[in-house]
């Protein structure tokens, strides 16, 4: 009985249909065809245009690359471990012997370390052989307190190999030198 009332209610106020908000009733429709009652095949064909260039854009093996690249640096500076690492070979070789534990424990060191960390990653080059990589780049790397300034900063020149594991760019190689 309370809804029949409540439903008659909403008709009352000229309402087409009870799950229409009051606010959307003013809203201007779309443009129809008046002779076809659909809308205009100029519009049908365009979002169907898009709608295939979305579905056929795929990233190239460089723009996925560098966009893991992105995606560990980020991780890196917001202190997300565990997804940096996401981005590392099981088989990993680093300076001196370095292997994915010691490169994990170096990353928590330095986090907990640190209040702020900061990657700025200058120019990237990166020579593509097929499902392997090689990328080459200077990053400069701080710590710190969080304050105004780092306490602590060092410039690298990295140099890297990188190789397609299970669809995704891993590193498994890196060799890094101080600048300053």
């Amino acid at each position: 009985m309370f809804f029949r009332h409540a439903l008659g209610r909403v008709r009352d106020v000229g309402f087409h249909h009870a799950s229409i908000p009051p606010r959307m009733e003013k809203a201007k429709p779309l443009p129809v065809n008046k002779r076809s009652g659909r809308y205009p095949a100029l519009v049908i064909l365009l979002m169907l245009g898009l709608a295939w260039l979305a579905a056929c854009e795929t990233a190239t093996p460089e723009q996925a690359l560098r966009t893991r690249l992105q995606t560990m640096q980020t991780a890196a500076v917001e202190r997300r471990g565990s997804d940096f690492m996401d981005g590392v070979t099981g088989d990993f070789a680093g300076n001196a012997g370095m292997d994915r534990a010691a490169l994990h424990n170096l990353l928590r060191a330095q986090t907990l370390g640190n209040a702020r960390i900061g990657v700025n990653t200058g120019p990237v080059d990166v020579q593509l052989q097929g499902d392997r990589a090689t990328v080459r780049f200077s990053a400069v790397l701080t710590g710190g307190s969080g304050r105004f300034l780092p306490d602590s900063a060092q410039a690298y020149a990295i140099t890297s190999g990188w190789r397609v594991e299970d669809g995704e760019w891993r590193v498994y190689y890196a060799q890094w030198e101080p600048k300053l």
